[in-house]
């Protein structure tokens, strides 16, 4: 903005600066398999530098390909330069996307970079194929899900798993254990931040490398360790 001033009959022109307002940074959310994007209702970053965005799960086609769903989901991305944050499935969801988008950060939380990541257990499943006996059809609560998709979680967490995980479509949850079982990603895509706790025991931390760990961080850390994240996704974004 200009102001005109005049100093003995000369018209000087003054430059008077307008303090830059901070950029607000656009930060997309991707939930972990069968759970709702209400998993982050603890996330609470500051409104004057950050807009949070939500994308949920879509069923998918049955024998959808991973790259047709991942430009389906994002469909839900109207900014440029975002923030992409996944949860465990979620995680390699937004890895997917990533490859559409133009992005400023890449985070994934309970999540792998890459199929050696994978625990021993899913590797065998894929070369046995022995991901398609799993009985999805007859899952309809949560501790049930517990037990044939993520091993043995303690009971008493049952309460909480139900209310976050509620997407029991069978179409829905084939295709997401077959995707996990099956992802082909040999190599990490290059400044990814990759946070794991050391408890996680779907994604046990001893097949994973170059990640911020959490002490006593478990599977749904985003849920019980939500301070932690609200304290220091942060200072991850802006690094």
């Amino acid at each position: 903005m200009c102001k005109d001033k005049k100093i003995t009959g000369l018209k000087i022109k003054t430059i008077v600066k307008i303090p830059n307002m901070e950029e607000v940074t656009h930060i997309y959310f991707v939930p972990g398999m069968a759970a709702d994007v209400s998993i982050f209702e603890h996330i609470d970053l500051s409104k004057d530098r950050y807009q949070t965005h939500m994308i949920p799960w879509k069923i998918p086609e049955k024998g959808e390909p991973m790259d047709t769903y991942a430009k389906r989901m994002c469909a839900e991305i109207t900014h440029e330069n975002i923030v992409l944050i996944g949860v465990s499935f979620g995680g390699i969801m937004v890895q997917e996307m990533s490859k559409y988008l133009k992005i400023k950060k890449l985070v994934i939380i309970s999540s792998v970079k890459s199929k050696h990541e994978l625990p021993n257990r899913m590797k065998l499943a894929r070369k046995t194929k022995a991901y398609k006996l799993m009985p999805t059809s007859i899952v309809s609560k949560i501790d049930n899900w517990e037990k044939l998709a993520f091993g043995d979680f303690a009971k008493k967490r049952a309460a909480m798993y139900q209310k976050y995980l509620s997407i029991n479509d069978k179409v829905y949850l084939d295709w997401a254990i077959e995707k996990i079982v099956c992802w082909d990603q040999e190599e990490p895509i290059p400044s990814i931040v990759h946070i794991h706790g050391d408890k996680d025991i779907v994604f046990p931390i001893t097949h994973i490398k170059d990640c911020i760990t959490i002490e006593k961080g478990t599977h749904v850390m985003i849920i019980n360790r939500a301070r932690w994240f609200n304290e220091n996704l942060p200072k991850i974004i802006s690094n």
